[in-house]
């Protein structure tokens, strides 16, 4: 089975026969032992240190099918090496892009995305009420904001309503995480002021990387997007599908790691402008991630067991047969259990 790959150590990447070699050095630029990965078994990369490559080096990822993900210093996603897309229709571009001009047919996708994605922040808040929280308050303004939703006129109304509804959910973080030692206080991004904030953010570029990935195994163009407004220099339409997966992969993560005090302040730094994970912190909640991605439930309209990872390639297939008109709705992912 392919895996992702963490390159924390700058260093250098070459290619030796069909095999990739890193060669890292540490902080004092001290020369470490090389790592041989083959080819066959990355699905991508993600690079957190300068690592240095030729254009050599990208070629033999791109005709492998490798993506790489960079992120820089302050753990802020920065982009993508994104192989050349193997499955890409003009058909499907044709009637993804009919489907964004059509304001009936995007507002159909963009209201079931907030659908789905305020939903799956209601079963985590209720399944931790279910367990001596009080977030009674929160569900409840959550499903007023909910209730509204089939009667927005616009996307800007929809992605008000998502707002409020994601502001009503963090909030109630500080009750779920309560005996963690840490607090959130409000969400704050650019830069995270506290260690909770930290995460957020750094977990959703992660899940923004884990959508881009699932989206390139499909004819979807990862431009055209139905939520968020597509623009340059961004794919659009992975951030339309992180909304739906950010609670089960990404807060599901932090309060699992959190609330079983598998880090500790020690791992967090704030000497520079607001707060960062350090390496042995962010080792530590990449490998939660990781196993969450990883772990597997029984589809229930596919009778066989899949992975979190493989239920977000899912949504993307629903709503590639959506825009080609081959089911009359797209419908969101739910958690079910």
């Amino acid at each position: 089975m392919k895996k992702s790959y963490y390159l924390f150590n700058p260093g250098r990447m070459s290619r030796t026969d069909n095999t990739l070699r890193f060669d890292p050095v540490d902080a004092d630029g001290k020369g470490l032992p090389p790592k041989y990965l083959p080819i066959e078994g990355i699905d991508n990369l993600y690079v957190f240190g300068s690592v240095d490559a030729n254009s050599a080096m990208y070629n033999f990822l791109g005709k492998s099918g490798v993506s790489v993900h960079f992120f820089d210093y302050y753990e802020h996603y920065t982009g993508s090496f994104y192989p050349k897309e193997y499955l890409l229709a003009g058909k499907m571009q044709i009637q993804q892009t009919k489907a964004y001009l059509s304001s009936k047919k995007r507002m159909s996708i963009a209201t079931a995305l907030v659908e789905g994605a305020s939903f799956n922040m209601l079963k985590n808040l209720r399944y931790y009420d279910n367990r001596g929280r009080s977030l009674e308050g929160h569900i409840g303004d959550i499903e007023r904001y909910r209730a509204s939703l089939d009667a927005a006129k616009d996307v800007p109304e929809l992605m008000g309503l998502e707002g409020n509804c994601r502001q009503t959910y963090y909030d109630a973080f500080a009750e779920i995480i309560a005996a963690s030692g840490f607090e959130m206080g409000g969400r704050v991004k650019n830069p995270p002021s506290n260690e909770v904030n930290a995460l957020i953010s750094f977990g959703n570029s992660l899940c923004y990387t884990v959508a881009l990935d699932a989206i390139y195994h499909t004819q979807l163009n990862p431009t055209i997007s139905f939520l968020h407004e597509p623009g340059a220099r961004r794919y659009s339409l992975a951030l339309d599908l992180a909304e739906v997966f950010k609670p089960i992969l990404v807060d599901r993560t932090i309060f699992s790691v959190l609330n079983k005090k598998q880090l500790k302040a020690s791992d967090f730094d704030f000497s520079m402008k607001g707060c960062l994970l350090k390496d042995a912190g962010r080792k530590t909640f990449l490998q939660a991630f990781e196993e969450k991605l990883n772990e597997t439930i029984k589809h229930r309209t596919l009778n066989r067991t899949v992975s979190y990872k493989y239920l977000v390639r899912l949504e993307c297939y629903k709503l590639a047969k959506y825009v080609m008109g081959l089911e009359e709705a797209y419908k969101p992912f739910k958690i079910w259990w």
